[in-house]
């Protein structure tokens, strides 16, 4: 039993063990594990870290046309609600500006944006704010 008790006490002690090699381009760092009571550890792969040293120049970029060249990207999707710029009138009709026109400063094109249109009024409301966030069925373009 006293046996059990050393190996075990030495198994605990075990660590696991480093080698840096170098070379003139790249270093590498190798970690293997020496660990008996986890033989699956010990079967894995070891661990490479790959550090590059001054003076290395980075991969060279592919030239267009080759055939490795990835296929083209799909065409934009057209954009979302009215141009910035676009005089609107306002339907909520709970908003201080119903009724009333605005520009539109900008129009953001995520589809998941719930109020995706910010509309700046010349009139102030009660907090002195100017601008507000509408959806796109809350506000018609004017000519």
């Amino acid at each position: 039993m006293a046996s059990t008790a050393a190996m075990a006490s030495a198994t605990l002690l075990s660590l696991p063990t480093t080698s840096i090699s170098a070379s003139r381009s790249a270093a590498f760092v190798r970690i293997q594990s020496t660990s008996p009571l986890k033989p699956s550890i010990a079967a894995r792969p070891s661990l490479r870290i790959r550090a590059s040293t001054e003076g290395s120049s980075p991969p060279a970029a592919p030239a267009k046309g080759e055939k490795g060249e990835a296929p083209a990207a799909a065409p934009k999707p057209p954009p979302i609600g009215p141009k910035r710029g676009t005089k609107v009138k306002i339907l909520r009709r709970e908003s201080y500006w119903y009724n009333g026109v605005g520009s539109v400063v900008a129009v953001d094109q995520d589809p998941a944006s719930r109020y995706p249109v910010v509309v700046r009024f010349d009139k102030v409301n009660y907090a002195n704010v100017s601008t507000n966030n509408y959806s796109l069925d809350e506000i018609l373009e004017v000519k």
